[in-house]
């Protein structure tokens, strides 16, 4: 993919990035403006969920959603606004329970809605645990709400809402599935694909395909097959990277210390790569490092090393450029159906996230 292709994916997301934050931000002023019970716990929960979902983001389901109105059509779409703040705001419902679960002080660069919680009510941690519950709870049913309330006939938005849900199930059912990966011996290539489709793809990819094409008048269940292929195709391409980046990236790069995934127990796709490659003594670390009984900084280079000698970094890096490569030609195919220009920007679009680590 030439540099021009990138800068252009690049710009498109970065537009549809800064028009969308201002949206965001205007819908949370609407609803605080709305009546709210005598409180002071409602309006800090509300405030706690507008300050973890204006923090940051790519905005990358914005911009699935949008191109894939242009699938259909170049003229505006009603309908897509309110699908795109449900979408973030079913993306905010699962970044607070993922930070409950994970007990992770950190999010985009501040704290966590848990450890927010926390630090307000060091005494009572259970009074932390369910504020911070119900506060992803509040973004979720808002982000049914606001579909609910778009102004498109009601059929549209009982149809666009389904999918929704759908999505919010799904999910659930993929943390499920993540925490039951890392119990047990190491999940095969399959399992970890499950887990990546049903835990991101379902409503990071194909809700924001299905969004859009519905407000575009076009029925997504005719198409489900491949739209549902692609998404799982650039779930797992995503997923990959993030695993790879997570334990091989430089902390400058990223921001955060190497081997995470491996500090947490968590049998990525890297991790698991790992194990397979390592020898006797090799895996015997590395199991070790992830009990949490030998996970020492030195232990993460060491893993760093057994993997390099190994051949698991261009291992990985393959696997994201197969993978990247198969959605971007399963999105080649819908050329004699749709708008050219939409196509290409679901074809490049795999290929320029691959390419942000190779």
């Amino acid at each position: 993919m030439t540099a021009d292709a990138m800068a252009g994916v690049h710009e498109r997301l970065a537009g549809y990035r800064e028009r969308f934050d201002t949206l965001f931000a205007d819908y949370f002023d609407t609803v605080a403006r709305q009546r709210l019970p005598r409180s002071t716990f409602v309006p800090e929960a509300l405030d706690l969920v507008r300050d973890m979902s204006l923090r940051g983001g790519k905005r990358l389901r914005v911009a699935l959603l949008h191109e894939a109105a242009r699938l259909v059509t170049p003229e505006a779409v009603a309908g897509l606004d309110e699908a795109a703040l449900s979408i973030e705001l079913l993306q905010t419902h699962g970044l607070i329970h993922d930070d409950i679960i994970d007990d992770s002080p950190l999010r985009r660069g501040g704290p966590s809605v848990y450890h927010a919680y926390r630090d307000r009510f060091p005494d009572r941690p259970q009074t932390a645990l369910g504020l911070s519950i119900l506060a992803g709870d509040l973004a979720a049913f808002l982000s049914v709400q606001v579909l609910l309330n778009a102004p498109v006939p009601v059929g549209l938005r009982q149809a666009m809402a389904a999918v929704q849900v759908t999505a919010g199930a799904d999910t659930v059912v993929g943390q499920v599935l993540d925490l039951e990966r890392d119990f047990g011996p190491a999940p095969d290539r399959e399992a970890l694909d499950l887990v990546s489709d049903y835990k991101s793809a379902r409503y990071s990819v194909l809700a924001p395909l299905e969004l859009g094409l519905l407000a575009a008048g076009e029925d997504p269940a005719a198409h489900r097959g491949e739209l549902a292929r692609y998404a799982r195709l650039v779930g797992v391409s995503g997923q990959m990277r993030d695993d790879y980046l997570d334990l091989f990236a430089d902390e400058a790069a990223t921001g955060k210390a190497a081997g995470s995934d491996v500090r947490e127990g968590r049998r990525s796709y890297a991790v698991c790569a790992v194990l397979e490659a390592a020898t006797g003594g090799e895996r015997e670390l590395v199991e070790s490092a992830l009990a949490g009984s030998g996970c020492t900084p030195e232990a993460i280079g060491r893993i760093q090393e057994i993997a390099r000698r190994h051949g698991v970094d261009e291992q990985l890096r393959e696997d994201i450029r197969r993978t990247a490569a198969a959605a971007a030609a399963v999105a080649a195919g819908w050329r004699p159906r749709w708008r050219d220009e939409a196509v290409e920007f679901f074809r490049r679009l795999p290929l320029w996230a691959a390419q942000q680590v190779l």
